[in-house]
């Protein structure tokens, strides 16, 4: 299924197992009502560059893969919908908000700032704007998420669902661990609330085994789209993967670096573990 400038869901060309992948930031398709006053070359750096890619190999080992194709600094399919900072508005939002700590560094529903003291937007926008962009883009990502679990479960009895994702290397001030060096991976279940725990080992113990840095819950949890979708009693398991930019990639030219395959075959490796134990489950 391909919905232009929104997302593609790319169905299993292998046997079917219970696997959803998802990338919602790799998204290089700017909308054209998009008018940031920020420079292409800092919205860019909000990209999960070739995320995608990097687990393209689900669908031949059986896993549905959904990537958007907007970016997350127009509108972030992992934040919840009131998670909007009020400040970016012209007018009162005609239902009550709720803007975390994600809003605050300017990281919510719609992105305050591209990089540190950079703000994305020239003027604040309306309520319709805003509603423009959650029914076009952030509601049909959603629907596609959703559409999947709901089919995997009826097929399957269980979903295993990977939210994948990328970080910088180094965290900036736009983080909560401003100026620190991540790990090559960092894992998170919402501290064990959407996943089987011998899901997160499973990973964890691949990824380790591979010769990799991994950490657990820091400094990401997961957020939206594993906290809506996941029901561990009812067999919807959700965790999130973070990516360490360096493994991979030119972090100021946004090119792929020499060890791009290596990571990809890796991450192939992880893929095979995780349907593995997906059919056996």
């Amino acid at each position: 299924m391909h919905v232009p400038g929104v997302f593609t869901r790319h169905d299993p060309t292998g046997t079917p197992a219970p696997v959803l992948l998802d990338s919602p930031h790799s998204g290089v398709v700017y909308p054209e009502d998009f008018q940031p006053i920020a420079p292409m070359e800092m919205l860019k750096t909000g990209e999960d560059a070739f995320v995608h890619e990097l687990f393209g190999t689900g669908p031949e080992k059986g896993a549905i893969l959904i990537e958007a194709h907007f970016p997350r600094v127009y509108i972030d399919p992992n934040r919840a919908a009131t998670d909007i900072d009020p400040d970016l508005l012209s007018e009162t939002w005609p239902e009550p908000l709720n803007p975390t700590e994600k809003s605050r560094l300017g990281l919510g529903l719609i992105r305050r700032l591209a990089v540190p003291g950079v703000p994305v937007h020239g003027k604040r926008l309306t309520v319709a704007e805003v509603k423009s962009r959650i029914d076009r883009f952030y509601a049909p990502y959603h629907a596609a998420i959703g559409g999947a679990y709901a089919e995997l479960h009826q097929r399957f009895g269980k979903v295993w669902h990977i939210n994948c994702h990328s970080m910088k290397s180094v965290a900036n001030a736009m983080s909560t661990d401003v100026g620190a060096r991540r790990p090559d991976f960092v894992l998170g279940d919402r501290d064990g609330k959407t996943c089987d725990p011998a899901f997160m080992k499973l990973v964890h113990d691949v990824l380790v085994g591979l010769g990799y840095s991994v950490a657990i819950n820091n400094p990401y949890k997961g957020l939206e789209l594993i906290m809506r979708y996941s029901d561990r009693d009812a067999g919807r398991h959700a965790l999130q993967i973070e990516v360490n930019r360096g493994l991979y990639m030119d972090e100021v030219q946004i090119t792929r670096r020499p060890g791009f395959e290596k990571l990809r075959q890796d991450l192939g490796t992880l893929l095979d573990a995780v349907v593995d134990f997906a059919r056996k489950r």
